[in-house]
């Protein structure tokens, strides 16, 4: 029997996908938890601690399974227990924050400009503003023991500080990096298994800087549905945004809480109604080791000596096609969205989307080359 492995986005069934959201947490299959709410499993960051210290593969084991099998999102309590850490790293990031406001305009993805405050690529600009408070601030073990449990090791880590003001109107429902930034009609594009894999690639981390009740509006979650394969072909559908809308849960944080999810949970940021509360959270990305190509290749060196055959050569369009697949860089990440940011949607324009627009356009060799250069030097962090 021939199994179909692409499939089309009117494909997507929110009955099946209902069906999925139902199901209910069993306890006992995580004895570590200390609390259960709405099927998001919450757990103490010294109980974690304490189990790791006797069985860690136990505590591995059980966290994987939370993110894959069981709900696919979960909270750690206290897991920056020292507030005046939290609060320094705050400051350092609202001067940041403040600084960068001068200049342009903090932009959102899935929300309108001006609701929230962004600093892209916090990680490094924590490190450059205070190397001691950023090597506190990481040198935290519960959280590389919940990296580990979904990537195993030799993950790598960003991160990005969001502030949602007063007033700031929630985000769509959406999944997370990397499809869940794509349009559906770039995701229909790879085989279902792996839209699925991609999951096991990233995992979604948010640290409290601030108290959040609900009237701050944290982070909207829908347990469960990272299990539904076509999810990202389907989040943008208006069936599936409704059953969202009518049915995510959320939970208040305190200041120093870690939330963990799959990448392929729905959820999205919810409505600050408060007058007066900045809800801020450092949102951490985490990236698997196998995210990478084992040699590191200079595209832009290659693409300055093969441009004249693109264009001059004697090439089908088949051929240019394959050719430019191969030489140039297809996807929009990583990058630094500072100096680089979406065009025309979530993503960055691509190294290869660069390469037809500069043939179409009918750019010279110079011209390519200086607009190769620009581009190149926008990524750079």
């Amino acid at each position: 029997m021939t199994k179909f492995c692409f499939a089309s986005e009117d494909q997507a069934s929110v009955t099946d996908f209902i069906a999925l959201c139902e199901q209910q947490l069993e306890p006992e299959a995580y004895p570590l938890a200390t609390a259960i709410h709405a099927n998001v499993l919450i757990y103490d960051r010294e109980v974690l601690d304490d189990a790791a210290m006797t069985d860690q593969r136990a505590v591995l084991n059980e966290l994987h399974n939370a993110f894959s099998d069981g709900p696919g999102v979960l909270v750690v309590r206290g897991l920056y227990p020292q507030s005046e850490l939290v609060d320094r790293a705050s400051q350092i990031f609202e001067s940041i924050m403040q600084e960068e406001a001068k200049s342009k305009v903090q932009a959102d993805h899935f929300s309108r400009a001006g609701n929230n405050g962004r600093i892209w690529n916090a990680l490094q600009k924590l490190a450059e503003a205070s190397p001691e408070t950023f090597s506190e601030y990481y040198a935290n073990p519960t959280l590389g023991l919940i990296c580990q449990a979904w990537l195993g090791p030799a993950w790598r880590m960003v991160s990005q500080v969001n502030q949602v003001r007063p007033g700031g109107e929630a985000q769509r429902a959406h999944r997370d990096y990397h499809l869940g930034f794509q349009q559906s009609e770039f995701a229909a594009g790879f085989p279902v298994p792996v839209q699925v894999l991609t999951q096991y690639l990233t995992l979604q981390g948010a640290v409290a800087h601030s108290d959040m009740p609900l009237a701050s509006g944290p982070t909207r979650l829908l347990p469960w549905s990272h299990q539904y394969e076509l999810g990202y072909l389907a989040c943008r559908r208006t069936e599936f945004v409704d059953y969202f809308n009518k049915h995510f849960v959320q939970l208040p944080l305190q200041k120093g809480d870690g939330l963990f999810f799959n990448p392929a949970l729905f959820h999205a940021a919810g409505n600050n109604t408060t007058h007066d509360q900045l809800r801020t959270a450092n949102l951490l990305q985490i990236s698997s080791a196998f995210g990478v190509p084992m040699e590191e290749v200079n595209h832009e060196k290659i693409l300055k000596l093969i441009y004249p055959v693109i264009k001059y050569g004697n090439l089908t369009e088949a051929e240019r096609n394959a050719l430019i697949a191969v030489a140039a860089r297809g996807y929009s990440f990583p990058t630094n969205l500072d100096t680089d940011p979406p065009v025309d949607g979530l993503v960055p324009e691509t190294q290869q989307q660069l390469v037809h627009k500069s043939l179409s356009q009918g750019l010279g060799f110079a011209e390519f080359c200086q607009r190769l250069d620009e581009h190149t030097a926008r990524r750079r962090a």
